[in-house]
């Protein structure tokens, strides 16, 4: 194991324009918010259904996991209730409290009011993914890596969670800014020690070049 026991089997980045899965770039469009989602989603081959009544932010979310765990994570090792989510932004679900808000000054839609939590994400991708250890959705003012570490270091040192998906994912008008990674005990090739110089290096990369 890495001095902290855990390291970063895989990572996914949505954000300007493009997505990016472990440093390559794996689509790329013009397109803004929902319209790219929809896009990537239809190209990367995602096939989950709920997809369309989904708000932006649980889009951004299904899109970005499914590229992070695609030949990157192997569920049979391990049980449901040993994975987790641990995810943060700044705006919450903003998006949908805003579609909310307006659809009900004249019709409040019951579709719309499931997502104006933020956790609602997570929810969706438990119901996808199968995961079903311990999880949490927290609002920041920004990407904390050092507090990122220590929450999702200390549920595997209590042996809550073996593998988990953790990281930024907020959703502003037509911006997109998403960034996951997949924590494990075990190191494939090319894993980085999870630490957090190495949660922030990462998030904090220009992938656009």
């Amino acid at each position: 194991m890495s001095e902290t026991g855990y390291y970063i089997t895989a990572t996914a980045i949505v954000r300007n324009g493009i997505i990016v899965k472990d440093n390559t770039v794996v689509f790329r469009s013009q397109e803004k918010s929902v319209t790219f989602l929809k896009g990537a989603y239809e190209h990367l081959g995602v096939d989950y259904p709920r997809f369309y009544k989904m708000d932006a932010l649980s889009k951004m979310g299904l899109v970005a996991t499914d590229v992070l765990l695609k030949s990157s994570f192997a569920a049979t090792l391990y049980k449901p209730e040993e994975t987790g989510l641990v995810f943060s932004n700044r705006n919450g679900s903003i998006e949908a409290d805003a579609q909310y808000w307006e659809a009900s000054k004249e019709y409040p839609s019951p579709a719309l009011f499931v997502y104006t939590l933020p956790n609602i994400v997570i929810g969706e991708l438990c119901i996808r993914y199968k995961f079903k250890g311990e999880n949490a959705f927290f609002v920041s003012d920004a990407f904390d890596a050092e507090w990122l570490h220590w929450y999702v270091s200390d549920l595997m040192d209590r042996n809550l969670l073996k593998a988990c998906i953790c990281g930024w994912a907020d959703v502003l008008d037509d911006r997109l800014d998403g960034c996951l990674f997949l924590v494990e005990q075990e190191a494939p090739e090319r894993s980085s020690t999870f630490t957090p110089e190495n949660l922030d290096r990462i998030y904090k990369k220009d992938y656009g070049k």
